[in-house]
């Protein structure tokens, strides 16, 4: 764990910086800056184009991850990379033809609620093209054990342009409609740095001379981009579809909560950039040990981190939200209920890259697809009878059940689980602190009684799992800290 945990502490804090931002930019400047309904149409038009991104890849950040350390040969090596940087072209070309030639139509499907939807059409393609080819290019990054540049991409570099872009439309610099144009060119110009350090890393030599399990690699990315479509859809589909049913400016609102609830997740991102690939390293090699390992040290240090992140944010809510316009207030289901799918996630450690990367990523996918169809089902059913509540319970249902079936399938076909004892003993001081500052309230303004009351959460929890020696991985870290200073 130590290449991992190194380069996941790197990740996770260039990941923190990132939401920081992200923050920033969401709770407090799209909130102060753009009209809601503007708001509301920039988390429709990154959701929807979330959900073209695995189309578009054709799977090939995970076929890269999967096949890369099984070519040993230069030749073979670079005739798969040349496939894998043409493989994409085959989902891009008709894509954009579709966008082309029923533009007007798509976009009477999205405005039929929200007409303000309407001429945003190519936005979404243009977005999704360079989300997509963002991902192809840090996979190339990744295979080669180097994540950090990639991920501060990722998480930092189109924040920072967004919260520019937001300060130049408060100084009348620039108009609404401009900003929607500058978003596409910032993600655009993110994928041209990211694949210059890329072909920095490895530079890739054209071989037309496909491999000879060209066959098996072309199955396994057409199925990826089946599943990574139905993770995707299980994740955005709430937004997208709300638009069609209530007013873009409760898009808003609900991104607001979801984005609240997503701070969760950042450590098991940070983590994922780089079990991933040694994943698929011990796979390849038939390193069940190793993998059980890895398993069950990256669930229970993302169950700590993931567990003190969700108390951290529910016992603090009600003080962030004074702290945002009076609209945007009374997200609290919805980040309770979202917060609780992303522990569920950080639960399953490397669960995903187990499947993925495994034999038995076909069946796996198959079920993504099922579950998919039944989330879009499920928000049918519910955002039209509950509204926001509704989308983020058919989320939390859609999740459980796909989480719950990865967590069996992998039992059952390597006979590991990612629990052990010490998964109850972080629920146990989990709980043991969130029910007493569950009653603690401070009366002062609200900044100053989140850090207060966060800070003694955040310091009380870190000496239980120090102390009770629940991680060695946590402990080490500490004992780290403690040397230096």
């Amino acid at each position: 764990m130590g290449i991992v945990f190194k380069q996941s502490l790197n990740n996770t804090l260039v990941t923190y910086i990132g939401f920081g931002i992200g923050a920033i930019n969401q709770l407090f400047l799209y909130t102060q800056f753009l009209e809601a309904e503007y708001f509301g149409l920039v988390t429709v038009m990154f959701s929807a184009s979330l959900i073209l991104m695995p189309l578009m890849t054709f799977g090939v950040q995970n076929t890269l991850v999967k096949y890369y350390s099984s070519f040993k040969e230069e030749q073979e090596l670079n005739a798969f990379l040349t496939l894998m940087l043409l493989l994409p072209i085959v989902i891009v070309l008709p894509l954009a033809g579709v966008a082309y030639f029923a533009n007007e139509t798509i976009g009477d499907f999205l405005s039929s609620t929200n007409p303000i939807v309407k001429n945003y059409v190519w936005y979404i393609f243009l977005i999704g093209f360079s989300l997509a080819y963002f991902e192809i290019f840090y996979a190339w990054a990744r295979v080669r054990l180097k994540s950090v540049f990639g991920n501060f991409m990722k998480e930092i570099f189109t924040r920072v342009g967004t919260m520019i872009l937001l300060v130049l439309i408060y100084l009348d610099v620039i108009s609404v409609d401009f900003f929607l144009k500058a978003m596409v060119g910032v993600n655009l110009l993110r994928v041209f740095v990211m694949k210059l350090y890329a072909y920095k890393l490895q530079m890739p030599k054209i071989d037309f001379k496909w491999p000879e399990n060209t066959r098996e690699i072309l199955s396994y990315s057409t199925l990826i981009v089946l599943g990574g479509s139905a993770a995707i859809i299980l994740l955005e589909i709430d937004k997208v579809m709300l638009n069609q049913y209530i007013s873009i400016e409760n898009v808003a609102y609900y991104g607001i909560a979801t984005y609240i609830a997503m701070v969760i997740i950042v450590p098991s991102r940070s983590m994922h950039q780089i079990t991933y690939p040694l994943t698929a390293e011990l796979i390849n090699s038939g390193n069940m040990i190793g993998l059980k390992t890895l398993y069950q040290k990256s669930s229970l240090t993302l169950f700590i981190a993931s567990g003190v992140l969700f108390l951290l944010i529910i016992l603090n809510l009600d003080q962030l939200y004074l702290l945002l316009p009076e609209e945007y207030r009374g997200g609290f289901t919805v980040v309770f209920i979202i917060g609780l799918i992303k522990v569920y996630d950080s639960l399953l450690g490397n669960n995903n890259s187990i499947l993925y990367n495994s034999e038995y990523y076909r069946a796996v996918l198959v079920m993504g697809i099922l579950l998919a169809v039944i989330t879009i089902l499920f928000n049918l059913w519910l955002i039209p009878r509950y509204g926001l509540e509704g989308a983020a319970i058919a989320s939390f249902l859609a999740f459980f059940i796909y989480n719950t079936v990865k967590l069996i399938y992998v039992k059952v076909k390597f006979g590991m689980l990612p629990f052990t004892t010490s998964t109850l003993k972080v629920l146990g001081v989990l709980l043991l602190i969130g029910i007493p500052f569950y009653f603690l309230n401070f009366t002062w303004h609200p900044i100053i009684n989140i850090i207060l009351k966060g800070t003694l959460m955040a310091v009380l929890f870190g000496f239980a799992i120090y102390v009770f020696k629940i991680s060695a991985d946590v402990n080490g870290v500490i004992d780290k800290l403690i040397k230096r200073s």
